[in-house]
């Protein structure tokens, strides 16, 4: 039943009845497992870019960056650190004073090859009257870690990821959202020598990211010789979603209905409100140091040129097909390159007259497009690139979390075991038409690959809605390609004792 005071707290957060209406529904229905053909393979729907084709698409994307078009880098920093902590929240909460876990023993031998060490030490000499060493050596183990998560210390528990120090320079250190002002010189840079990088950020953080930001930008400028455009977004209310108990009706703490921010798919709404052409995607925390941004800035103008180049073609069939001119071997041209390089296929096309034929191939190329990154699978966590059939047979490139996959179902397992490859997150999209004209993303959304999870408030049991993840079913009717990266490009911080890996030291 809802209230005339729920209909008020809908209406403040910008959603209406029908979309709660919607959420509830999905508590009930739940939601279909998508149809995997197959495990996205080198050569069977991912691309392997041969050493001497690269410089074809790093000129490509050179003379892009040339032509006046708008580029973005988006990068999602509202991630909260609080998990890159969990073992050291934990023995803070043991009764053991000393490490005792493989993980805290590698965190205390390798403390002082951190890039926070010495506001660390700093604070703890302030806080304790004691430096890190001496804390140690008197075995007062807790008091060094309390200093690095609690809010009287650095207060790294309760940060994002994106203003924790990861990395160490000579004299100096930076934040991941640091590294991204680099990284956004080096490959995302516009023919007038601009940078446009936009952060999402978390509302109780965004003051401390316009705060670093602002304190950076001029010397990066100076030292870069290069001007920045930074901005910020939050998620926005409207996409939060409904919490439901166990019957499936709308959860409520103290009467009020309880909203949850509806994960990282939400994000499509802040992508969609940029203003650019092209867009770079990838998380705050898969940062390296200068020293070895060489590799990740070559693949990220790979990645942008076969984007580039991809689009050009793109553009040019939809104005054949725009047109009506074209004769029959060009159709079969087109259907050529839609199922070879977009991996778009559909085993009824054999049966469609030419006029059906080029409604079927309008509708598959005019959408927007992008290019991902995918890295051979060495273990870590992530989602994975699929063959996907969709309700009219056609099987398409898609990106799977694991919770996609029906495990019940061997053959579907047997795919998902047999993946080659996961998505590091790193993504080249294209988001105008050939005339220039913005696509409206939200058109794109795959509203059935949403998931349900359970969480917990105030001790009861609740199931949270998470909206289709922002690579998964928010981009899911997108032309996509898949590449094949170098696991080098691929350097995410999921704990902090992955910040003593040699490619973040």
């Amino acid at each position: 039943m809802i209230t005339e005071s729920d209909k008020l707290w809908l209406e403040e957060k910008g959603i209406s009845p029908e979309k709660f209406q919607e959420q509830i529904d999905s508590f009930k229905k739940g939601f279909p497992f998508p149809e995997i053909s197959a495990p996205a393979l080198v050569k069977k729907g991912i691309t392997l870019i041969a050493a001497d084709r690269e410089q074809e698409y790093l000129d490509a994307w050179d003379d892009y960056t040339s032509s006046g078009g708008k580029i973005m880098k988006f990068v999602p920093a509202s991630g909260a650190a609080s998990r890159m902590f969990k073992d050291l929240f934990e023995f803070l909460d043991s009764s053991c004073d000393a490490p005792v876990s493989a993980f805290e023993k590698t965190f205390f031998e390798g403390l002082e090859k951190f890039a926070f060490y010495e506001e660390l030490d700093a604070v703890c000499l302030k806080n304790e009257g004691k430096g890190v060493k001496a804390l140690l050596a008197g075995g007062d183990y807790k008091s060094v870690v309390a200093n690095l998560l609690k809010p009287e210390g650095l207060n790294y528990g309760n940060l994002p990821k994106g203003l924790l120090k990861f990395h160490r320079y000579d004299g100096f250190s930076r934040t991941p959202a640091e590294e991204h002002l680099q990284e956004g010189y080096l490959y995302a840079r516009n023919g007038k020598g601009e940078v446009n990088i936009h952060f999402t950020v978390s509302p109780e953080h965004r003051v401390l990211f316009e705060k670093l930001m602002a304190s950076k930008k001029e010397k990066a400028e100076k030292e870069l010789q290069t001007s920045y455009n930074i901005s910020f977004s939050e998620q926005k209310p409207s996409t939060d979603t409904i919490a439901a108990n166990a019957g499936n009706e709308p959860f409520r703490d103290k009467g009020k209905l309880v909203f949850r921010p509806g994960g990282h798919g939400a994000l499509i709404e802040n992508l969609n409100d940029l203003d650019a052409d092209i867009i770079f995607v990838k998380n705050i925390d898969n940062t390296v140091p200068d020293k070895y941004k060489e590799t990740e800035t070559k693949y990220k103008k790979i990645l942008a040129g076969v984007l580039v180049k991809t689009q050009r073609k793109i553009f040019e069939y939809l104005k054949l097909l725009d047109c009506g001119g074209y004769t029959h071997d060009e159709l079969l041209e087109i259907l050529h390159f839609t199922q070879n390089t977009l991996n778009v296929r559909n085993p009824d096309t054999k049966l469609l007259e030419d006029a059906e034929l080029a409604l079927y191939l309008k509708r598959k190329l005019d959408r927007p497009c992008r290019v991902c990154g995918m890295v051979k699978n060495a273990g870590e966590p992530g989602g994975g690139p699929f063959l996907v059939a969709d309700a009219d047979k056609t099987t398409s490139p898609q990106i799977l979390e694991s919770s996609q996959i029906d495990m019940s179902d061997g053959a579907k397992k047997e795919m998902f075991v047999n993946g080659t490859h996961f998505n590091p997150v790193d993504i080249v999209c294209g988001v105008n038409n050939y005339k220039g004209r913005r696509y409206n993303l939200r058109n794109y959304v795959d509203h059935n690959t949403g998931f349900i999870s359970i969480k917990s408030k105030n001790g009861r049991e609740l199931k949270a809605l998470e909206l289709p993840g922002l690579w998964n079913g928010a981009m899911s009717d997108w032309n996509t390609v898949f590449v094949e990266t170098p696991i080098e490009t691929f350097n995410p911080v999921k704990t902090v004792n992955d910040l003593l890996r040699g490619r973040h030291l």
